[in-house]
């Protein structure tokens, strides 16, 4: 068996392939030399069986992943289904289990069983959670205990794992003489710098990267390079720490796609509005355009309860510039575990991100559908506007509850701009 990028560097169109280059409206030799340049991911573990394949880089329509799951407080695998439900149906293109509550093992597999998206992980979770459950500590464990859960989630159909790699002890000293603000924000960067400070070692997961690489090609993983620094806060923006792993990540794309493993990068977090376009520019440069997952970014500290807000602005800034992949963010961020209505409203906030970057970036067909929306206003063609916008049940709530007796809105009613120059338009 041979991974997307390997068949793509064989001249093999694969199945998959074809799916994404109809979706894309892209020549399907065009698609397979992306892939075989790594420009270009497709996430599709061969054991996920019921997936229907989407593709993650340049010149492609820019994605946004949902993340779902437990936390110890609450870890019912029901309401995790009905999140996933709510992920498929307001069209998420991914998701992420970052489950640390329950019995993760049974969550993952009932979510993959459910999920027709591609799905991601964070491996690192519940090898904390369940050392901790067992009374010991994440620092005790040994690297081949680590590569046993990793593989036991890649054969379970993980479609995307990441894995923090690039978080180096040269770049931990970085941000200890740095003091940042905020410090070390990703959990999964904590619990390996945790790691590293308490046996005196380098990051297994960098040290043994290679081991990692033969289960991710094994079962087709694309590995999605975590940033453990990405800054918590404006003011840790951008800083050494953060652009000291970047250059690491460089490295880690290259021999992903010289294993024959499919490789994205992760990256910030929070940013003040003007580093955006830079820091993209920067990880396309440094990692030789490999697809560019960024999450929000989040562009103020000042808004929990409207992160969803914050970050679909940074989001946009970010697609536009070129980030090829949005992680949503929801209202509780920053605050509690999301429930269904806040999946809801992050999904959309992000792909409102995600448009507006398309459109700005030029990708074909973006603004097909805004081009036919302003021709359905002016027609005052309220079913085709709900057919065409992101979240049409909103849309028929509001227009049941303040509809007017005219077929205008009640806005304007009588004095709607259409009504007023109908015999003009």
């Amino acid at each position: 068996m041979m991974t997307q990028i390997e068949s793509a560097k064989k001249g093999i169109v694969t199945g998959q392939m074809k799916v994404v280059a109809a979706n894309e409206s892209m020549e399907e030799e065009t698609l397979r030399e992306l892939i075989a340049k790594g420009r270009v991911v497709i996430p599709c573990n061969v054991n996920h069986k019921n997936l229907a394949p989407i593709g993650i880089g340049k010149f492609l329509k820019t994605k946004i992943n949902a993340n779902i799951g437990t936390s110890g407080d609450f870890d019912k695998i029901e309401d995790e289904l009905k999140k996933i439900d709510m992920v498929e149906k307001y069209r998420a293109d991914t998701v992420m289990d970052l489950s640390t509550g329950g019995d993760v093992d049974k969550i993952r597999r009932a979510l993959i069983e459910r999920s027709t998206i591609p799905f991601g992980n964070v491996p690192i979770y519940q090898m904390a959670k369940e050392v901790a459950a067992k009374g010991g500590t994440f620092v005790q464990m040994t690297i081949d205990e680590m590569l046993g859960y990793i593989e036991k989630q890649a054969q379970d159909g993980v479609d995307f794992m990441t894995i923090h790699a690039g978080l180096t002890r040269r770049a931990v000293e970085k941000v200890r003489k740095q003091r940042r603000r905020a410090g070390i924000v990703s959990r999964g960067g904590s619990i390996t710098t945790g790691w590293m400070l308490h046996n005196n070692k380098e990051n297994p997961f960098y040290e043994h990267f290679d081991r990692i690489l033969e289960i991710a090609c094994t079962y087709d993983v694309t590995m999605s390079l975590g940033d453990g620094l990405r800054p918590g806060c404006l003011s840790d923006g951008s800083d050494w720490g953060q652009v000291e792993e970047l250059l690491t990540l460089g490295e880690l794309v290259k021999r992903c796609r010289e294993a024959g493993v499919q490789v994205m990068v992760e990256g910030p977090g929070h940013l003040p509005l003007g580093q955006i376009e830079m820091n993209i520019k920067l990880q396309k440069s440094i990692c030789d355009d490999a697809p560019f997952y960024v999450l929000g970014p989040i562009v103020t500290d000042i808004a929990p309860g409207y992160d969803h807000i914050t970050s679909a602005v940074g989001g946009a800034i970010a697609a536009a510039a070129g980030a090829d992949y949005l992680c949503y963010v929801t209202p509780t961020e920053h605050l509690g575990l999301p429930d269904e209505d806040d999946v809801k409203e992050g999904i959309i906030a992000s792909r409102i991100a995600a448009h507006a970057g398309d459109i700005a970036k030029g990708v074909p067909g973006a603004v097909d559908k805004d081009n036919e929306m302003a021709e359905a206003r002016k027609r005052l063609d309220w079913k085709r506007q709900e057919q065409i916008c992101m979240d049409p049940e909103k849309f028929r709530r509001i227009r049941e509850e303040r509809s007017t007796a005219t077929d205008a809105c009640s806005m304007c009613g009588s004095l709607c701009v259409y009504k007023i120059l109908e015999d003009f338009n």
